[in-house]
């Protein structure tokens, strides 16, 4: 009878088991809040490539807008962003007499600590340039 009264004792005030079961949990918990943080980064890195991207093209399609103009509106974009969001960011913009594609390619923040860990962002926009055309035949 005392014997089963020590052994209840012992298991109602704990073995240790919750502080090695709260070892093992408790890196591997880490471990998805950060795998979550890194994701949650990229995503908006992703989200800030394709705004640039789309700025970039507004100004690129205008009717006496250039490559350059695109550029600079990417890189002024970028200058607000602050380094922190895209790690190397690099813009190509490509005007034709339809079309402008801009694409803005870079490299995430690293919020996980693992050697050799890069994650590509790419935001690319594409939009018609825009051209006046004058009203056909004399309707009226």
């Amino acid at each position: 009878m005392l014997s089963a009264w020590v052994r209840n004792r012992r298991n109602a005030r704990g073995d240790g088991g919750q502080a090695s079961e709260l070892a093992i949990a408790a890196p591997a918990l880490f471990a998805i809040l950060l795998l979550l943080a890194q994701f949650v980064v990229w995503a908006h890195g992703q989200t800030c490539a394709r705004a640039t991207a789309g700025a970039a093209a507004e100004a690129a399609r205008s009717e006496h807008g250039t490559a350059a103009a695109g550029r600079a509106r990417a890189e002024a974009v970028l200058a607000q962003l602050g380094t922190g969001v895209l790690i190397q960011p690099e813009t190509s913009v490509v005007r034709n007499a339809g079309s402008v594609r801009v694409t803005v390619t870079a490299r995430a923040q690293r919020v996980l600590p693992v050697a050799g860990l890069t994650l590509p962002i790419k935001g690319s926009a594409t939009a018609p340039v825009e051209r006046f055309v004058p009203e056909q035949g004399g309707a009226g």
